[in-house]
């Protein structure tokens, strides 16, 4: 008996002690709030180039709630373990990063702590950011401390039980966090290099273009690009194994980048839409080093394909009765600004369905939230807009008309997809209010 207690107490004190030595190890003490902000220390040069470092990290994509204060945050990002609010990065004094000094700042970019000591969730991807140089850190900075601060404290995160045990965090970062700038590969060429750093960094593809683990980490190796998922949307492959009918070019991907927009691909749509409008904010220069670095996870020689010939081989005979429910809804919802042979001049492009990702993807998400949400917010107005069919068109009709134009371009039918499309509008409802 005293044996078993001796047993039961060295438990304990084992796990005591193994308690104190967790919560040392994962201890980050608050950095001191600065008393002002450093304004006179930051050039406007310095500022102009932070802008365009902003919208290529697409910061106020994520730190904006609907109808919300540029940056304020507030934005609700679903995830696995539960709903993630953003915070506010205005230099608010009270309820923003007014009081974070540079090294405050840093330390959350690049090891995901906030000032106060407190673990960030990495649904804030600083495990790209942590991949930026310092003179860059530094204009990204200067140009958010230098925006109007806005007085807002947004929904606060509120996870179950393990994952509001924000040190548990420390554990993760110590598996999947690797800090340290992009490195140059001297195999390859400058632009490559360049594109590298955009992407890897303050683009952060990666953070919706792969997939995830269990633990909610981007996988490596091939699965790098090979697609993942963004509030809700499929974020396509930017690897080979894309389901686009045609192969992305260079000339492909630049065009996309700048207008938000390819003749040969379609509209950014969903949250892709605002990542376009901060694309088209950066250089040429970039965003041709951009498609370099991404086409070397492609076939740079494939053959491109002639768009007109696969759209007249995909429209040219109508593959089911021409009185069928589903062509019946394609002229009455889609076909005066998607018919096969545009004419006229409506306002905003006309994309080719035949040519379109999301309906030759192997999940119908995005198909399904096209039709149910439209494109209310283009990345550039020029672009026009689509209208939501959510209350235009019932579950059942949205199935018929993707499953009619899947059959037309010679795809397999999506199954059980009525159920699907109902799942999807309950989702997506209360986000319309």
């Amino acid at each position: 008996m005293k044996t078993f207690k001796k047993i039961v107490l060295g438990g304990a004190a084992l796990v005591v002690v193994l308690a104190a030595a967790g919560l040392a190890l994962t201890h980050q003490g608050e950095i001191a709030p600065q008393a002002s902000i450093p304004t006179a220390e930051f050039s406007p040069q310095q500022i102009a180039k932070g802008k365009l470092l902003a919208a290529m990290g697409d910061c106020a994509v994520c730190h904006t709630a609907a109808n919300g204060k540029t940056n304020a945050g507030g934005l609700a990002m679903p995830s696995p373990f539960g709903t993630i609010y953003t915070s506010n990065i205005t230099p608010d004094v009270q309820t923003g990063i007014g009081g974070w000094s540079f090294e405050a700042f840093e330390r959350a970019m690049r090891h995901g702590v906030d000032r106060e000591g407190n673990y960030l969730y990495p649904a804030f991807p600083y495990t790209a950011f942590s991949r930026v140089t310092d003179e860059d850190m530094k204009a990204l900075y200067a140009y958010l401390m230098s925006e109007p601060a806005v007085e807002y404290t947004p929904p606060k995160t509120e996870l179950n039980f393990p994952y509001n045990v924000r040190r548990g965090i420390a554990a993760w970062n110590w598996l999947y966090l690797k800090p340290g700038v992009v490195k140059d590969d001297a195999a390859q060429a400058p632009e490559w290099n360049r594109g590298a750093y955009l992407v890897e960094g303050l683009g952060h593809c990666s953070a919706c273009h792969t997939p995830r683990n269990g633990l909610a980490a981007e996988k490596t190796g091939a699965d790098h690009f090979a697609g993942g998922s963004a509030e809700g949307w499929d974020a396509p492959a930017l690897t080979a194994r894309s389901a686009s009918p045609l192969p992305w070019t260079h000339a492909d991907l630049v065009t996309y980048m700048k207008d938000g927009y390819s003749p040969r691909h379609g509209v950014a749509a969903g949250p892709m839409a605002p990542v376009a409008h901060g694309l088209a904010q950066q250089s040429e220069a970039d965003l041709n080093a951009i498609a370099t670095y991404l086409m070397s996870y492609r076939d740079a020689n494939a053959a491109p394909g002639d768009a007109q010939a696969l759209i007249k081989e995909k429209t040219a005979t109508p593959k089911l009765a021409l009185d069928s429910e589903g062509y019946r809804l394609y002229q009455g919802a889609c076909m005066a600004c998607h018919r096969a042979d545009p004419s006229g001049s409506t306002f905003g492009v006309r994309p080719q369905l035949a040519l379109n990702t999301s309906l030759h993807a192997a999940a119908p998400d995005n198909a399904i939230l096209s039709v149910l949400e439209g494109i209310q917010k283009p990345a550039h107005p020029e672009l026009g807009t689509m209208p939501a069919f959510r209350h235009n068109l019932s579950d059942a009709q949205i199935a018929t008309l993707l499953n009619t134009m899947r059959a037309q371009y010679g795809l397999q039918e999506w199954k059980d997809l009525s159920a699907k499309v109902g799942q999807l509008r309950q989702q997506t409802s209360a986000s319309e209010h």
